[in-house]
C-alpha cells in the first residue's frame, strides 16, 4: 500500500523513527532539557523504535561522554532490552501492553546507536506505568499517554540506580482516548 501511495503521489517514504534525519529530530527534546539543566547525572527516554532514546543518547553523549544513558520499556514488550543485550533485532510474542506507543521493534540504525550510547535498557510493569502515568496527571498537570510515563515508572521500580543522582527524563506524547483511562 505504501508503494502504491508513493508512486500515485510522486512522495518519498520517510521511517518514523529508523532514519538518521528523525533521530537527529529527535534528539531536540534532549537538547532542550540539557540546555535548561546540563549538570544531569542521568537522562531517560522511553523506547520504542528507538529514535527517541537514540537522539536523546547522541546529543546526551557529544554533550556530556560521562552522563549516564537508560531507556525504559515495559516489560510485556521488551525487544529493546533483549536486542540491546543480543545485539540483533528481536521481536516479541505479545503487544498487548497499555503503552501502545512503544510496540514496535528497534530498526538496524536505531539498535546500532543505542548499543554503543545507551548504558542500559530497563523495564517496568503495566500497573507500574499506571501508577506514574497517574502521578504525572496529579501532580504536574500534565496528560501523558502511558509510554511518555514509562521513565517515571522505571524511577519507580529501580529506585536504587537513581538514588542520589540528578535525573532528567523525556517525558512525551498526549494521544490518550479520555474514555479508556486506567485510573
Amino acid at each position: 500500500m505504501i508503494k502504491e501511495v508513493l508512486e500515485k503521489t510522486g512522495s518519498t517514504f520517510v521511517h518514523p523513527y529508523n532514519n538518521y534525519n528523525i533521530i537527529a529530530g529527535q534528539a531536540t527534546a534532549a537538547k532542550e532539557l540539557l540546555e535548561d539543566q546540563p549538570d544531569l547525572d542521568i537522562i531517560m527516554a522511553p523506547v520504542g523504535g528507538g529514535g527517541l532514546l537514540s537522539g536523546t543518547a547522541l546529543i546526551s553523549r557529544y554533550n556530556n561522554p560521562n552522563r549516564k544513558v537508560y531507556g525504559a520499556e515495559p516489560a510485556l514488550v521488551d525487544d529493546a532490552r533483549r536486542s540491546f543485550k543480543s545485539g540483533k533485532i528481536e521481536s516479541n510474542e505479545r503487544i498487548d501492553t497499555i503503552a501502545d506507543g512503544l510496540r514496535t521493534t528497534l530498526g538496524d540504525k536505531t539498535l546500532a546507536i543505542i548499543r554503543q550510547n545507551v548504558d542500559d535498557i530497563l523495564t517496568v510493569s503495566e500497573s507500574t506505568i499506571i501508577e506514574a502515568m497517574r502521578l504525572i496527571w496529579e501532580r504536574m498537570k500534565i496528560v501523558v499517554e502511558p509510554s511518555g510515563a514509562v521513565p517515571l515508572a522505571a524511577i519507580m521500580e529501580h529506585q536504587s540506580v537513581f538514588r542520589g543522582k540528578k535525573v532528567g527524563l523525556i517525558i512525551s506524547g498526549g494521544n490518550v482516548d479520555l474514555g479508556k483511562l486506567p485510573f
